[in-house]
């Protein structure tokens, strides 16, 4: 990830509109800030939120709130509550894909 050039930015995330994304079950509401091929979003998951898709974009991804349960496509299973952080690159390891039984709230650059 390469953060472009840009010129010193604050992001009030309540004043970014959420763009819902429905999941299996649940959904994702996203407030994003695009800055070129960098995305920076807030993503909050409803209870009971499971993803409708194996993702292999690379990701930084920190736990505000909440709990999250990823797991990669060869099985393994991980459980972040908040103050816990994942990095993977693109294609850098098993595709990965998020659930949440009680909901939860991500800060993610990608």
């Amino acid at each position: 990830m390469k953060i472009p050039a840009l010129p010193f930015t604050v992001t009030d995330w309540s004043k970014v509109a959420a763009v819902t994304h429905p999941g299996v079950s649940g959904q994702a509401h996203w407030r994003t800030l695009d800055i070129g091929d960098l995305r920076v979003r807030m993503v909050e998951y409803t209870p009971g939120y499971f993803a409708d898709h194996w993702c292999d974009r690379g990701h930084v991804l920190y736990v505000v709130e909440g709990e999250l349960d990823t797991e990669l496509r060869d099985g393994r299973t991980f459980k972040l509550k908040p103050g816990m952080s994942y990095q993977v690159s693109d294609h850098g390891d098993a595709a990965h894909r998020s659930s949440t039984k009680t909901g939860a709230k991500l800060f993610i650059v990608d």
